[in-house]
């Protein structure tokens, strides 16, 4: 189950960033992908739609968020949390 989530979070962080899903590692930041403020919002829609779940992301103040939009691998570990969340 996580590496799907993994998988299809990277698939869609790669569409947004027009890279190959094996380009998104964990440690690279939206930045480093080449992936603006308007693009890191689409692609958390893209995901809220995909995992039906609902992210506390504020895009204005994305740093007073509880969402940690800082590298891949803290957004597919903060999205697998609240997949998690929602099936318990």
């Amino acid at each position: 189950m996580t590496q799907d989530v993994k998988t299809r979070i990277r698939e869609i962080i790669a569409e947004q960033a027009m890279l190959e899903p094996d380009q998104i590692t964990d440690q690279a930041t939206p930045e480093e992908l080449g992936i603006d403020s308007l693009g890191l919002v689409e692609s958390i829609f893209a995901i809220e739609e995909e995992f039906d779940i609902s992210i506390p992301f504020n895009a204005n103040e994305p740093e007073q968020s509880d969402f940690d939009i800082s590298s891949m691998g803290a957004i597919i570990l903060a999205v697998e949390r609240l997949i998690a969340e929602k099936t318990a």
